[in-house]
């Protein structure tokens, strides 16, 4: 089956590139074809020329308010490359993904002769975060259950989607379980950025006015023995109660992310710290 199949015919989606420039983001409507290449309008324009190599998250949460453990939406971060462009559209054609609906992975593909770049980086410990005290939690963002994490992996930016608590201050929290993609990414460059939207409260008919905010952060570490680890998992499965039983894992680490700067998309930004 074609993703299209998966995701619909229309949707929204969040591309990441890196260009000489700097890192950029762009939102836009994504329409995917038969064969998996993927059409976009960026309408608020874009740098992008042909052979970018560009990551676009993509899932179909439009209208979605209601998630559980298991995050039964269709969700990818699909690593393309540009083919063609014309004013406000780009045209990617996939060099590899893997659509995941749940926990189960349900399409995958990798272009001919293509592999991960080899990524030599060591990892650290992220330092503990400086942050002692839980301010106040945004409550205009309760209904956003999930946001998109772009962490800096080599040659293109790593996109996925994840639970989250964010306060007025713009501090952002989020969970994993050790060694996966995002966390190693973070160990290696705590460098990242956070996407929140507003998909939870629109249609797609309302979604072209879609507001979202794109955050530069730098990434540290909750230990369980701080009393904000407590502070936040409170606060954390009250907003989303789908992610409690998450905390009775065995070495669940916490991530705070600090917030940098507010980025507007189409803005370039420096991709190493």
């Amino acid at each position: 089956m074609a993703l299209k199949d998966y995701l619909g015919e229309q949707l929204l989606g969040v591309a990441a590139s890196y260009q000489p420039q700097g890192l950029v983001h762009h939102v836009g409507v994504v329409y995917p074809r038969a064969n998996n290449e993927l059409r976009v309008f960026i309408p608020k324009g874009h740098a992008l020329a042909a052979g970018s190599m560009v990551t676009l998250h993509l899932d179909n949460r439009t209208g979605v308010d209601e998630l559980d453990a298991e995050l039964r939406v269709y969700r990818t971060s699909y690593k393309g490359r540009v083919i063609a462009t014309d004013e406000s559209w780009v045209t990617l054609q996939p060099v590899e993904y893997m659509l995941i609906h749940g926990v189960q992975v349900v399409e995958q593909y990798r272009a001919p002769g293509y592999d991960f770049p080899p990524d030599g980086r060591a990892e650290a410990e992220l330092p503990v975060t400086p942050l002692r005290q839980l301010g106040p939690v945004q409550e205009k963002e309760h209904h956003n259950k999930v946001g998109i994490l772009t962490t800096l992996a080599l040659d293109q930016p790593h996109t996925t989607v994840l639970a989250f608590l964010n306060t007025q201050a713009d501090d952002v929290f989020l969970i994993s379980v050790p060694g996966t993609f995002k966390l190693r990414q973070l160990k290696r460059d705590p460098h990242c950025f956070f996407i929140i939207d507003e998909r939870a409260k629109f249609t797609f008919e309302q979604a072209i006015d879609w507001n979202y905010t794109i955050l530069e952060m730098q990434a540290s570490q909750v230990p369980s023995s701080m009393p904000l680890y407590e502070q936040v998992r409170t606060a954390f499965v009250l907003k989303n109660p789908w992610e409690a039983g998450f905390f009775l894992m065995d070495g669940l680490e916490m991530v705070h992310l600090q917030c940098r700067s507010v980025v507007f998309a189409g803005e370039p930004r420096p991709y190493r710290a």
